[in-house]
């Protein structure tokens, strides 16, 4: 209760001071010197844009783990954006300016100081409600949905005698189980929210008060407040890290919470403070004073200075600790506050999700609104008719039936107030036909059919168990729908797995295994069966040529090999499929296969390239090793780089440790130790990395890098190797591999000592640091002697070709945009299936300049313009064709895409121009009619923009698919994001509303869950909307037999409960189980997709259709009994002609037709749609009878005199004859005569177990599986596009000394030297960051 008390207290001063700071000016101070700004409004705008972007992003290079831009602040005065009418009201009454914070300033220790800025607090709440304000507050948010407001009007009028004739209940009733059901779902989830505040909120933290630790619940830290964390424990909030148990100031931490990566991360404090220990007097009189950056929420950025002791010492991201990050291999460490509560960097990425909605849901808005004028029209009808009626007639009869007291007596006076109070009393009777169910029927459809895919077995992923999971319960429909798809590469089509696959050393190509008989290349299937290619040159006559500028053809090399794929005997494979036999090595891996023999042969026979070659590997990296168990393992920073010192390691070069100063590796088990004098460590502009050593006397640098940087730096007079290695790597790239150059320089030493003392003036400079230590590398890593190149699969994901072909077929185009080189990606793009032999053409725009760009685009749509005004009408792709001696001959047939088509590849910085608004329809207009489009090297904001173009222009539904981080920018805008549960952590999953384990179960989910569900949903609303129709039309009809008096037809009761339980569960079983054709042939045909990318299903001629329906079945419903029951007469002689006895009838007549209907609708009968549609004819005449005989309803006895007639039977049999007959007959007619897809493969499916024989798999238009031969295009090494350890390393500050003196450890820290540490040094695991 206590704890309960003081976070609330916590919550509103958190509330207060928020409030204070809108009206407060913080001013910006530099050192003593106040600096003012002036006030401004709160950027809202700027705020939704950064948290649409707010994640781990990418910057030019578009690579996976770094930040994305952030919008600068903006300088002008921007009007807020209001969500709701709360906002609205809550601005109005609580007017007042913000400052935007430009500065922070902490004293730590000194929380008087802090104070005055009124920092937030460490408390945290994402919850909406409380008890006292949850009923006004739900009520309010609920009653801003247009048809609540409307019924709670209408509930209003009814309570006022002289307009209802209709009691409130009728009103009452269904609105208050909509908003109880809507609100007993908000404060479920609040209260989930409420859990989740108080766990973290209620966390334990050590803090340094009065100079004595104490345990204080997160809540209550403050910035400023110096915090001790341990091992394994969260960090409280974003703190600058003082001092650490470990050496030289360093900490590690795990980021899952932030970014889902469970792979340590180092962090190091300054110099001058790793001296406080655990020194709790040290650190409790620590006063200096800190200035830094404002909030954000860039997690990979931060900038700030310290002051403390007339010295000023720069902070930088690696000094900081972010909230929700997890303490490990550290026994402690202390740290100051620097950002609490909402203004740390995890609370400032968990923004607001923007809302999405589907189409049908926009058009179900616009169809609310058009039936709401319909029933207006309707109202001013009888209006009208009624005054025309007591004008004429009415007046005459007052004796019979007197006007009421407020009624002029007059009669144009009379009539004119009596026709007005029917305006409003018709509203009430004919507000039905505007369904107040319907909102609540569709959350429940959506919720169960999201269950359906959470459920589905054939999704989850059976390595890992991991099963597709539906984040959102709102865009089921919508997956029915995509237009568009718009992927990551690595991690999403590929597994970002690598493998060594071949390489090229000194002019010559190993990897490849070549049948000795015939000279045919083999290679091993994705079954693991070994297969022959023969290759062949293609006709000359070829078609498909790939179009770029002249600078770039010139780079591309000739025609496309094709391969036909052979099967081996069984003695061919076992003669061809033995692996090198690698296990004479102590440190080789069982998992490591390479099957060329060549390779160790000449390492055998000591060929010094191929021993230099792999020397190379083995010693220019930033791997960092580590002894687990007696077994050596590597901490990578990318998988590529692990890759790469694992085949070194297992040809024989192992690399063994590291210190600071040294790199040992055992060559063919010779350990040798090599002198680390300098590391030139990656970054995304240089695109290679160096490392000098010295051994024996002998200075050498050794680079790798993307092979057109390598190059450019290669020594004159190696054109024959070049050539050769070019050809090399021309033939790599055609078969999808990732490309590195390998070079070496040796070095005069005296010249190294020159430019090492040039280097390290560099690397201390204030100004301009980067740009003076890039023009030091650039100057000694040129005159390169080229010693080969690797060559590394990131193989495909199981499927991916096929699933990629199958969309296409259904009509879905997919844009691959990936930060990966373009030649990189066109390759696998061809691997995939994206780009195919049979395109047209491919389409390469590479300009730097808008102009180029400009004059790219044009000439590329010229071309498409005369290709497409000369070629021949094409024939209809036949999908499949079947026949049945018993039935007759039927085609499957489908109108699919002709052969060829265009596709288009464009690099990001011609993406810069392409996407100005100057020439973005352009590019949309030559983009959007290409079959495929890759764009390379894009940024994540880039993605993001070209979603956000294809939903403008183009109004198509849009989704979007990534594994990583720099992919969340574009999942939040496309209409629908889909997270792969990769290797890059799990952000793309959380910001998503769909997640999967692979990129094939897309397929499954679009083809079968999203087409099923678009299905269900308009089959639904078509339904829905003609029984309302029908139902509430008949007291229109009714009208003209009542003197437009508003006397309503059926029973009260009758109404309140229609929609909500004689009609409502057989429609619900409809919504969630109905399905036209089962999952295998929703897959078999894709082109069944087509109705959702056309909107066919529900549009406003469907709704027409079924309105129309609906008032023919009003019409005859009403007229038929109508003309039975007028002046009809019991088989006693008594009149049956009476209003109770007349709408019983008719309401019992319209129940047992629309659930008749509803059969006729139904295509797959499950045991739900048995119990739900007979259960409510049985259920509506238990309720008639428990309702008016034990409760005594107005119409007691009407329905049972009514059944006791024969008369009530023949009605009802006539009545549903006519209404359902001419139904039958049209739909036999269209399905016999003009069959949709639909129907053809609803009569296989019926069929299949009468057919002689099934048609094979290789009848079906399907993707070969075999891989083929494309054209050779040169790749580049797509390098981990992050700045590695070099730094830390050669600082030695990653390491653990190996003999400390005595007394080393002091400052309260215990030693954990192992006794073997002689030579592997125990260090923290390397981030695993990912390519571009």
């Amino acid at each position: 209760m206590v704890d309960d008390f003081e976070l609330e207290i916590l919550e509103l001063e958190e509330e207060q001071a928020r409030r204070r700071r809108r009206s407060r000016v913080v001013s910006s101070f530099r050192r003593d010197v106040p600096r003012t700004s002036k006030a401004r409004p709160a950027p809202v705008l700027l705020d939704h844009v950064i948290e649409g972007w707010g994640s781990k992003g990418g910057d030019a290079g578009g690579e996976k783990g770094v930040r994305a831009p952030t919008a600068k602040a903006p300088t002008k005065k921007t009007p807020p954006l209001h969500s709701s009418i709360y906002e609205t009201l809550n601005n109005l009454f609580n007017a007042s300016t913000r400052e935007i914070e430009t500065e922070r300033r902490i004293k730590p220790n000194n929380p008087e100081f802090n104070a005055q800025f009124n920092y937030a607090k460490n408390y945290i709440k994402t919850s909406k409600y409380t008890l006292l304000n949850f009923v006004p507050y739900n009520l309010f948010e609920q009653f801003q949905r247009l048809a609540n407001f409307y019924f709670l009007c209408l509930l209003v009028l009814q309570l006022i005698p002289v307009i209802s004739s209709l009691t409130p209940v009728t009103t009452a009733v269904p609105l208050i189980g909509v908003l109880m059901v809507t609100g007993i779902k908000d404060a479920y989830d609040d209260f989930q929210r409420h859990r989740s505040d108080n766990q973290v909120n209620r966390r334990k933290s050590y803090v340094l008060r009065n100079g004595q630790l104490a345990e204080e619940m997160w809540s209550k830290v403050e910035v400023g407040d110096v915090i001790r964390m341990e091992n394994n424990q969260f960090v409280a909030a974003d703190v600058l890290l003082l001092s650490t148990s470990e050496p030289n100031g360093l900490c590690y931490i795990e980021t899952s919470e932030l970014d889902g990566e469970t792979n340590l991360k180092s962090k190091q404090c300054l110099p001058e403070t790793e001296d406080f220990g655990q020194d709790v007097g040290r650190i409790g009189s620590f006063q200096g004073e800190i200035r830094c950056e404002p909030p954000n929420n860039q997690l990979n950025k931060f900038d700030g200075t310290l002051y403390w002791e007339n010295q000023t010492h720069s902070l930088d991201n690696d000094k900081i600790l972010l909230r929700g990050c997890i303490l490990r291999n550290t026994q402690w460490c202390y740290g100051v506050v620097i950002f609490a509560g909402k203004d740390t960097k995890l609370m400032m990425n968990s923004g607001k999700t923007k809302f999405k909605r589907t189409s049908i849901d926009r058009l179900l808005n616009f169809i609310i609104l058009g039936i709401v004028f319909f029933l207006l029209s309707m109202c001013l009808f009888c209006t009208v008719a009624c005054g025309i009626w007591e004008t004429l007639t009415g007046q005459h009869f007052r004796i019979y039936l007197p006007w009421d007291s407020l009624v002029p007596p007059e009669p144009a006076g009379g009539a004119a107030v009596i026709a007005l109070l029917v305006f409003f009393s018709y509203a009430i009777v004919l507000n039905t036909v505007v369904p107040i169910s319907l909102y609540v029927s569709v959350e429940v459809i959506r919720l169960c059919q999201s269950f359906l895919i959470n459920w589905d077995v054939a999704l989850c992923y059976t390595p890992t168990g991991v099963h597709a999971k539906a984040r959102t319960t709102t865009l089921n429909e919508e997956l029915g729908q995509i237009e568009y798809i718009f992927s990551d590469k690595t991690g999403t089509l590929t597994q970002n797995i690598m493998t060594f696959n071949k390489c090229s050393i000194a002019g010559r190509s190993f990897g490849d295994i070549i049948d000795p008989r015939t000279g045919e290349s083999l290679e091993i299937s994705e079954s693991g069966t070994w297969v022959r290619k023969k290759t062949k040159k293609s006709s000359s006559n070829r078609n498909a040529n790939l179009r770029t500028s002249p600078e770039a053809t010139a780079d591309l090399i000739g025609p496309l090999d094709e391969t036909e794929v052979n099967l081996l005997s069984d003695e061919e494979y076992r003669q061809y499929t033995r692996s090198v036999d690698l296990s004479h090595n102590p440190y080789h891996e069982s998992s490591f296969k390479f099957y060329d023999h060549a390779l160790t042969d000449a390492l055998d026979a000591s060929d010094p390239s191929c021993e230099l070659f792999f020397r190379l590997l083995a010693l220019c990296h930033t791997v960092m090793s580590e002894d687990k168990n007696g077994k050596l393992e590597y901490q990578a920073q990318s998988p590529d780089e692990a890759a790469l010192v694992s085949a070194a390691r297992n040809f024989g070069f192992v690399f063994l440790s590291r210190t600071p100063n040294s790199i040992t590796i055992s060559a063919k088990e010779n350990e040798e130790v090599y002198e680390l004098l300098c590391i030139l460590d990656f970054n995304n502009v240089r695109k290679r990395m160096s490392v000098i050593l010295k051994r024996d006397g002998k200075i050498r640098l050794y680079c790798k890098g993307a092979d057109s940087i390598i190059y450019e730096r290669l020594k004159d007079g190696q054109e024959s190797l070049k050539y050769h290695t070019q050809e090399h790597l021309n033939k790599f790239a055609g078969e999808g591999l990732r490309t590195l150059c390998l070079a070496y320089k040796d070095l005069d030493g005296e010249y190294f000592q020159d430019w090492k003392a040039r280097h390290h003036e560099a690397a201390i400079s204030l100004d301009r640091r980067e740009e003076k230590l890039d023009a030091i590398y650039e100057e000694i890593e040129k005159d390169l002697i080229l010693l080969g190149a690797t060559a590394i699969e990131d193989k495909l994901q199981d499927g991916v070709p096929q699933t990629i072909a199958n969309l296409a077929v259904a009509g879905i185009k997919i844009w691959v945009l990936t930060g990966d080189k373009q030649e990189t990606a066109i390759n696998i793009g061809y691997s995939c299936q994206l780009l195919t032999d049979d395109m047209l053409d491919i389409f390469i725009i590479d300009a730097h300049t808008a102009s180029e760009v400009e004059d790219q685009l044009k000439k590329y749509r010229e071309e498409i313009r005369n290709v497409n005004a000369t070629s021949q009408p094409q024939t209809n792709l036949s999908v499949v064709t079947f026949s049945d001696e018993g039935v007759g001959q039927d085609t499957l047939s489908d109108a699919g895409e002709p052969n060829g088509g265009f596709a288009l590849v464009i690099n990001g910085h011609s993406l810069v121009w392409a996407l100005s608004p100057k020439f973005e329809q352009l590019f949309l207009e030559v983009a959007s009619q290409c079959k495929s489009v890759i764009c390379c090297r894009v940024t994540p904001l880039q993605k993001a923009l070209v979603v956000d173009l294809v939903k403008r222009y183009k109004k198509a539904v849009t989704l979007a698919v990534g594994d990583g981080a720099n992919d969340v920018s574009m999942i939040k805008t496309a209409h629908i994001g889909v997270g792969i549960s990769g290797q890059e952590g799990l952000q793309a999953v959380l910001a998503s509303d769909y997640s999967v384990a692979q990129f094939r179960f897309l397929e499954r989910l679009l083809l079968v869950h999203g087409r099923w569900s678009y299905y269900r949903m308009c089959k639904f609303l078509r339904y829905f909307f003609y029984k309302n129709f029908a139902f509430t039309l008949c007291h229109f009809w009714f009208a003209f037999f009542v003197a437009f008096s508003a006397q309503t037809l059926f029973d009260p009761m009758f109404i309140s409960v229609y929609n909500l339980f004689y009609t409502s569960m057989p429609v619900l079983a409809l919504g969630i189980f109905e399905q036209d054709v089962n999952a295998v042939n929703s897959i078999k045909f894709p082109r069944l997709y087509s109705p959702g990318l056309n909107n066919a299903l529900f549009n406003k001629r469907e709704f027409f259709r079924s309105a129309l329906h609906g008032f023919l079945t009003s019409c005859v419903l009403f007229f038929i009994p109508f003309g039975a029951y007028y002046n009809g007469m019991d088989q006693d002689g008594r009149s049956m002609a009476d209003q109770q006895t007349f709408g019983s009838v008719v309401a019992t007549i319209l129940v047992i037709v629309v659930t008749v209907q509803i059969c006729l609708d139904t295509s797959y009968w499950t045991m739900f749609n048995h119990v739900t549609i007979w259960g409510s004819l049985i259920f509506y005449f238990l309720l008639q009878y428990f309702y008016n005989f034990v409760i005594g309803g107005e119409y007691v006895g009407a329905l049972a005199k009514a059944m006791g007639e024969p008369m009530f039977y023949f009605t009802s049999l006539l009545t549903i004859v006519v209404l359902m007959l001419p139904v039958m007959a049209w739909r036999f007619y269209w399905v016999d005569v003009h069959p949709t897809l639909s129907d053809k493969v609803r009569f296989k499916q019926r069929h299949d177990a009468k057919m002689a024989s099934k048609r094979s798999d290789h009848d079906m238009l399907r993707t070969p599986s075999a891989r083929r031969s494309r054209r050779s295009i040169r790749s580049g090494y797509a390098f981990a596009h992050q700045e590695g350890f070099g730094r830390l390393i050669t600082s030695g500050k990653i390491m653990r000394p190996r003999n400390p003196k005595p007394g080393a450890m002091s400052n309260g820290r215990t030693s954990n030297l192992r006794p073997d540490a002689n030579r592997v040094s125990v260090v923290a695991t390397a981030p695993s960051t990912v390519e571009v």
